[in-house]
């Protein structure tokens, strides 16, 4: 098998690293209607998982994309995952499900009994992760522009008490 990633290819991994979904990743890099089948042909082979690994190593989690999602998870909507419940399978296509965002979604289930079942993820957990990512960046230090100010302040109240 050639090492060498068709362009297509590449983006499949790209968008990869960045959703962790073969599904979307695949249909991102353009196999349309394939997607699934594209994804799950795509994700099994070694040059493909070889460059998954490669781009992780390259293209680390920043802690902004790291705050971006849990602000998704505890702001987000979840409209999309309520059209979804009202739907029936005939109205709503699989292209359109593409394009809902699902993101606050940890648990799809269909019970026998019928119907769907969706659990969410926790927003007062990812609250709660907010709220010590940003104590976290303070650590307890002032920002430079505050410590610029009190010195000022300082310096003025010397001028002031040298009057």
């Amino acid at each position: 098998m050639d090492n060498k990633l068709k362009p297509r290819e590449r983006l499949f991994c790209f968008y990869f690293c960045q959703s962790r979904s073969p599904r979307l990743a695949a249909a991102n890099a353009g196999y349309g209607v394939f997607a699934k089948r594209a994804a799950a042909k795509l994700i099994c082979r070694t040059d493909i998982q070889s460059e998954i690994e490669r781009l992780d190593s390259v293209m680390p989690v920043s802690e902004k994309e790291i705050v971006s999602g849990y602000r998704n998870l505890a702001f987000g909507s979840a409209a999309d995952a309520f059209s979804l419940v009202l739907c029936d399978a005939e109205t709503l296509g699989e292209m359109e499900i593409e394009n809902l965002d699902l993101l606050n979604v940890s648990e799809i289930k269909k019970p026998k009994g019928g119907g769907i079942e969706i659990k969410f993820f926790d927003r007062l957990k990812a609250l709660e992760k907010l709220q010590e990512l940003s104590s976290s960046q303070g650590g307890g230090e002032t920002p430079a522009f505050y410590d610029a100010i009190e010195k000022s302040a300082a310096a003025l109240k010397e001028d002031f008490n040298a009057e």
